[in-house]
């Protein structure tokens, strides 16, 4: 059953409010409001349930027409990829990201893309009013007049014109800023949240509208909100990156329409989200490859291989306990490495600070970045810069063994596209490594002298017929 609740309805204007107020809130006449009993109409499962009894919501599966929801695009040909066919009527897609981001920005060019092709799209903002939308349309070039825009906190007024307009494309940023009567609390809460969605989706399926939702992000970078918001929507993309770069990365985690862990690279320009056509080597930027403590991972992020610069610092320390500094990857993993070195290759790592990094400001996961960070580190001890092409991938385990990783053909066909060479990857049978030890031999063993860090004078590395001690 649903519950009742007291509302207050002003006589002039229709306007509703949860609290009493001497002025009314839409048309400002004073002493208007009056109290009235409210039964909030039936959502979700209790809509079911009332209609159970008829069967209207029971047909024939091969009787379903599936005319007139042929997807159609948003303007960007990369993001229809990553999407599948590009926007479906009627499905829902969720878009998280932290604050300043480009949300609102990238959100705002497919808007204007959909409405210079025909199309009508409602963009309903609970943070900004019209005039803000509108500067940020004009510096984009996305005012058309298809593109109607509406600034409120209200659901039912978006539900209005939805319904009204039957619009092709509806975005709402955001939905944690609107409020619903048919539920108690503030907007942003669990309940509000939950019922907010709910009526949205279910009023632009009816209406054959696609639906984008914009969702607040946590501290932690996850969508703010309950769970169920992500189950309830057909698509879930989160738009990550630092405030302080110039490019964005889009990622796909969830599509009913498409593949998952899809990327998309995009460049903060004057003109709003430029995506990068080729992001193979957007990363590596203008790295001068004779500096040592340098090395390139081609790294996959979803199903996309990128070739990234992993850089490390191997300095003389004077404290007590040395400094171990990881960024762009977890700290964790570079204790671990650090100690299969000292341990398989009989380093002492005591007496220096290490600091490693992953260039570019990008942050990677994956296990195919220790064989590279492995290089970093050795390239800035022994004080030699790796070979000008040179490219590593491969996951190291706890006795020093290179194992392989996932997409190894992906990533050979990608470095080789690229023209790197030597490849050092974890197949032993077409030139690869199976040791760290083995690295090091291939990498730092050369003619000449080396200079570990934090030591006084040179080591001469082991010439031939002499013993090698890191063996």
């Amino acid at each position: 059953m649903a519950k009742t609740k007291e509302v207050y309805i002003c006589s002039a204007c229709g306007a509703r409010t949860l609290q009493w107020r001497g002025q009314c809130p839409g048309c400002h006449e004073w002493n208007t409001l009056e109290a009235a009993v409210e039964r909030p109409a039936p959502t979700g499962r209790g809509r079911a349930a009332a209609q159970i009894g008829d069967g209207s919501l029971l047909r024939p599966l091969r009787d379903v027409v599936s005319e007139g929801h042929a997807p159609y695009g948003s303007g960007l040909a990369a993001l229809d990829r990553v999407l599948g066919k590009g926007l479906v009527p009627g499905a829902a897609l969720l878009v998280g990201g932290e604050p300043g981001i480009g949300k609102s920005t990238l959100l705002l060019q497919v808007a204007g893309h959909v409405a210079a092709s025909g199309r009508e799209v409602v963009y309903a903002s609970g943070e900004e009013s019209l005039p803000q939308i509108r500067g940020r349309g004009e510096r984009l070039g996305a005012l058309h007049e298809h593109l109607l825009a509406m600034a409120t906190s209200r659901v039912e007024d978006v539900l209005d014109a939805v319904e009204r307009r039957r619009p092709a494309l509806l975005i709402v940023d955001s939905v944690q800023t609107l409020g619903s009567m048919a539920a108690e609390g503030l907007p942003g809460n669990v309940t509000q949240v939950r019922a907010v969605t709910t009526s949205l989706i279910d009023a632009c399926r009816r209406a054959e509208t696609t639906l984008i939702l914009v969702g607040h992000v946590t501290k932690d970078g996850v969508i703010a909100g309950p769970r169920l918001l992500e189950h309830m929507v057909d698509t879930v993309i989160s738009l990550e990156g630092d405030r302080r770069q110039m490019f964005r990365l889009l990622r796909v985690f969830k599509n009913r329409f498409g593949p998952n862990e899809e990327l998309l690279v995009f460049r903060m320009g004057r003109q709003g989200m430029e995506i990068v056509d080729d992001p193979s080597t957007f990363f590596l930027g203008t790295r001068d490859p004779s500096l040592s403590g340098t090395a390139v991972v081609m790294a996959v992020d979803g199903q996309r291989p990128l070739a990234v610069e992993v850089q490390a610092l191997v300095a003389r320390t004077f404290l007590s306990i040395p400094r171990r500094a990881a960024l762009g990857f977890d700290a964790n993993r570079l204790h671990l490495l650090l100690a299969v070195l000292e341990k398989r290759l009989k380093l002492n790592f005591a007496q220096v600070d290490i600091y490693a990094k992953v260039g570019g400001g990008m942050r990677l996961q994956e296990p195919g970045l220790d064989l590279a960070l492995v290089a970093a580190v050795l390239s800035s001890y022994y004080d030699v810069p790796l070979p000008e092409k040179c490219v590593l991938w491969g996951e190291v385990d706890l006795n020093g063994q290179i194992r392989p990783v996932a997409a190894q053909d992906l990533r050979l066909s990608q470095a080789r596209r690229l023209g790197f060479s030597p490849i050092l990857h974890p197949d032993a049978a077409s030139g690869g490594v199976s040791a760290v030890a083995e690295l090091q031999r291939r990498l730092f063993h050369r003619k000449g002298q080396t200079r570990p860090a934090g030591e006084g004078k040179s080591q001469r590395p082991p010439q031939t017929g002499e013993p090698d001690p890191f063996s």
